[in-house]
């Protein structure tokens, strides 16, 4: 700013100096041109030469081409500071539009209203930037950003690391004010909202909160989405803000009644009448008794244990008075996308939501309800990173017994794991699965299909919700990795079931039980000898 001051107060200066310079050349033109006087006489050839004539034609033609060479070159100096001249102007006045000065700013107010305004503008500009209103073409599904969910007391995050939990309390002051201050911001809009007068209204307070979700983008700012409790049991508040990197922004403040949202839970299954028979206890529960907003379709392969598992289906309608459930069965190989394909496009009525599910997921109502919250036909699906839980032998090994299943559903370091490398279970629109596609029917077997259909969400405009979710749980059970498997697929295989066991450290404690029963059986004998 200093060096734009002085480059201004020289400028006179300088044209000045050019002023001045102009008039020299002037002045030294003249006197170059001016004939020579009587004291200045040319040397002339002597009268009686020969070549008297030829000799004053040289010496006029040289002097004339010596004035002429001198004129040239006064003009190209000319024009070249004339085009030095008008170019420090243009510079200048350029310098000036884009920087005005501070100065004037301060004694101009209407220069401070247009800063405001130009600030306004640009953290509006961050929100159309970012992945609030549609979603962006991705080139992989490693460059999704994932959302992280949080309550009033636990934040749910995926980057664990080895120091970090899958579920704390957030420790971090920064993070825990930050939390704060978005739920207390969004209760203070939805108790005060635009256009409404003195209308009488619920009084909103943190208690109302469910649950939020929040994300991210380094280049452009955090989106928070939030969801309240509504008027009636099925209705809910939503808030969406934003942060770019300064204050929170309202972005939207909507009504969600999810009363009449139903979801078809599609299972693809082939044996496994034991596990069907726990799943449907489960589903019993949480989506007749709890949620009672749910359809069931389940496909079949073959022929095997067919029976066991339509009689468990059968015995579950007349028990709980369910009528919703379709059963479909092929007699051909299990193919995990094929049988999830076929589920979702048997659908004959309205637009759906459809759960993708397998019979080894235990999920919770709430769940449910995050499924409705997180798809929009057209806008929204939704990849819930579930809590994946170890072989509890293992982790129960030092107990009496095992505990109930329900017992076991504690998101912990030593239980389990966030299932971030899996894309099986998810929420979309039916309407949305038979536009992008559906699966790969040619992917036979277990696995890649759902990641398939995943990348084919991150190309599309859909905004993909990515999160890990406090009400969705893998059952742990023995993984076979069958033969026929492809190499990739055996790997896939090999890899999610090493996953599945257990954590670190108690894998380390089974790889050197033998060295620390040793120890141990040291430390007994030096103590006898004490």
């Amino acid at each position: 700013m200093m060096l734009r001051r002085g480059f201004i107060l020289f400028l006179p200066r300088l044209v000045g100096l050019l002023v001045v310079a102009c008039c020299s050349v002037s002045i030294v033109y003249m006197l170059a041109c001016t004939p020579k006087g009587d004291n200045q006489q040319l040397a002339f050839p002597r009268v009686h030469s020969p070549t008297v004539k030829e000799g004053y034609e040289a010496i006029l033609q040289e002097r004339e081409e010596q004035h002429r060479n001198y004129i040239i070159s006064l003009k190209k100096q000319i024009a070249q500071l004339k085009a030095e001249l008008q170019g420090r102007s243009e510079q200048l006045k350029n310098m000036q539009d884009q920087y005005p000065d501070p100065l004037d700013n301060r004694l101009d107010h209407s220069n401070t209203e247009k800063a405001q305004a130009n600030l306004l503008a640009f953290l509006r500009s961050q929100v159309d930037k970012a992945e609030v209103h549609s979603g962006v073409k991705l080139s992989t599904e490693y460059a999704a950003v994932p959302f992280e969910s949080f309550t009033l007391q636990k934040v749910y995050q995926l980057e664990t690391g080895l120091t970090r939990h899958p579920e704390e309390k957030p420790v971090r002051k920064d993070k825990r004010d930050e939390l704060i201050e978005v739920i207390e911001l969004a209760v203070g809009s939805l108790n005060n909202p635009e256009g409404e007068g003195n209308a009488k209204h619920h009084v909103y307070t943190a208690s109302d909160f469910v649950e939020g979700i929040y994300r991210t983008e380094k280049d452009k700012g955090t989106l928070y989405e939030l969801t309240f409790k509504g008027d009636t049991k099925h209705q809910f508040k939503k808030i969406v803000l934003f942060r770019p990197f300064g204050p929170v922004m309202k972005v939207k403040n909507e009504n969600v009644n999810m009363a009449d949202t139903l979801i078809n839970v599609i299972v693809p299954l082939a044996k496994r009448a034991s596990k069907f028979r726990q799943f449907m206890q489960n589903f019993r529960e949480m989506g007749i008794q709890q949620d009672g907003r749910i359809h069931l379709t389940v496909v079949y392969f073959g022929k095997e244990q067919m029976n066991e598992v339509k009689s468990i289906l059968e015995n579950t309608s007349k028990s709980a008075n369910f009528k919703n459930f379709t059963f479909i069965q092929l007699n051909e190989e299990f193919s995990r996308g094929k049988g999830l394909d076929i589920g979702a496009r048997f659908w004959k009525g309205n637009n759906v939501v459809l759960f993708f599910c397998d019979v080894d997921i235990y999920f919770t109502a709430e769940f449910l309800n995050s499924c409705r919250l997180n798809t929009q036909p057209g806008k929204k699906v939704f990849y819930p990173v579930l809590f994946s839980q170890y072989n509890p032998s293992i982790i129960y090994g030092h107990h009496d017994s095992i505990p109930s299943l329900e017992q076991q559903l504690i998101i912990k370091k030593e239980t389990g794991f966030w299932r971030d490398f899996g894309f099986g279970m998810t929420c979309q629109y039916r309407s949305d699965f038979i536009n992008i596609g559906g699966f790969d029917l040619d992917i036979k077997g277990w696995g890649g299909e759902d990641v398939h259909l995943y990348r084919k969400y991150l190309h599309s405009n859909l905004i993909v919700i990515r999160t890990p979710v406090r009400g969705l749980f893998h059952l742990w059970h023995e993984k076979q990795c069958l033969d026929e498997l492809t190499p990739e697929q055996y790997k896939m295989c090999m890899q999610s079931k090493a996953m599945n066991e257990a954590s670190h450290g108690q894998l380390g404690m089974l790889v050197f039980k033998q060295e620390i029963e040793t120890h141990l059986h040291r430390q007994k004998l030096s103590s006898k000898k004490t």
